[in-house]
């Protein structure tokens, strides 16, 4: 028997996340991991010891229990939230609800790689700008924007760090509107920009094709557990609720994400940290030869080297540190770096490991 998948998924290709493709012992600090420099609450942590007995039991079928405080953190109806299994399931499911063969798709590169993969996985067109920071290219981009279609934006932006004021977005939004056109945007970093509030999560209630995208993963540090949040209009809601896979989140990140909601002291705690941290890491970085980092506004850096990125990774492993190489990004070439903003004990023996390195 001759098997015949979709031709979309014959050409689709899995994406590769991170630095961890190297293998790294227990001594090695990560950096190429851009979570909270603060680790998982410590509230978290007793919440999933003391419900490891639920373990045996179904979670919650609808993840019901959770949309009280999460409705309270947001500020949003639960009609208008929804969780899934990580942001990334999310990213998919969209996809899957929204766009079809031949839907047209803008997205900013250098970006996350999942919106293009998911995308082209559901035989949408896929089209790229090219920009190092979208705020100095704006009026470019709306022009690009796509009858019908779809925008994805991730803000601040992963892999460069940038932060695109609340006011642009508008801009974006509603020029896209009025092509009938979906903006998808991104937020997974923006509780970890200490100096400024440009989320549009708010925005919801007023721009029915707006899709703003969270997660637990990078600013309470759960990448593990796997748990993520959406909001949008009731609508678009409605309708992902019904190609949700049943018991997608499990009792654990469940319960784990209800005692972060309720820690709210943690982010402001985190971006004191990031904060002191990012300005010492751009600081000294700058100041090596062949090394320059981009402008950040949130828990990581980009980093242009005059060195291969791949070999530098390769050396700073030497030094027991890892960092992401960036040349899978699209519109990178192979001299970027990205590291996380970690704890100051961390970051001294990055900046003294690159130093040794050049």
């Amino acid at each position: 028997m001759k098997i015949l998948p979709k031709p979309s998924v014959i050409t689709h290709v899995p994406i590769v996340h991170g630095g961890k493709t190297q293998r790294i012992d227990s001594e090695t600090i990560d950096f190429s991991s851009n979570v909270s420099p603060l680790g998982p609450p410590i509230s978290v942590k007793k919440t999933m010891l003391k419900n490891i007995d639920n373990i045996r039991e179904y979670p919650d079928i609808g993840s019901s229990g959770i949309m009280p405080n999460l409705a309270r953190y947001t500020g949003l109806g639960q009609s208008n939230l929804m969780v899934g299994n990580g942001a990334v399931e999310i990213i998919y499911n969209f996809c899957f609800a929204f766009l079809a063969k031949d839907t047209r798709v803008l997205i900013p590169v250098p970006v996350f790689a999942e919106y293009e993969a998911a995308a082209k996985l559901y035989g949408s067109q896929v089209s790229y700008f090219e920009t190092m920071n979208l705020s100095q290219d704006l009026d470019g981009f709306i022009s690009q924007i796509p009858q019908n279609g779809c925008v994805f934006i991730c803000n601040p932006n992963n892999p460069t760090g940038r932060l695109l004021p609340k006011t642009m977005l508008v801009k974006i939004i509603k020029n896209a509107q009025k092509l009938s056109t979906l903006v998808f945007v991104d937020e997974c970093f923006i509780e970890m920009v200490p100096e400024s509030d440009e989320s549009i999560l708010s925005y919801i209630k007023k721009y029915d094709n707006l899709f703003v995208l969270r997660s637990f993963t990078k600013s309470f540090a759960l990448a593990g557990i796997r748990i993520g949040y959406a909001a949008a209009h009731k609508q678009i809601i409605e309708i992902l609720q019904k190609i949700r896979i049943p018991w997608s989140v499990n009792s654990l990140a469940l319960a784990a994400a209800n005692a972060a909601l309720k820690d709210r002291s943690y982010i402001t705690k985190s971006n004191l940290v990031i904060k002191r941290e990012l300005c010492y890491l751009t600081e000294n970085i700058n100041k090596l030869d062949g090394l320059y980092c981009t402008k950040s506004a949130t828990n990581f850096i980009l980093i242009r080297t005059n060195m291969d990125s791949s070999l530098l990774q390769k050396k700073l492993l030497r030094h027991k540190i890892l960092v992401r190489d960036c040349k899978n990004f699209r519109g990178l070439e192979n001299h970027h770096i990205r590291v996380a903003v970690r704890s100051h004990r961390d970051n001294l023996k990055l900046v003294r490991a690159l130093g040794r390195t050049l």
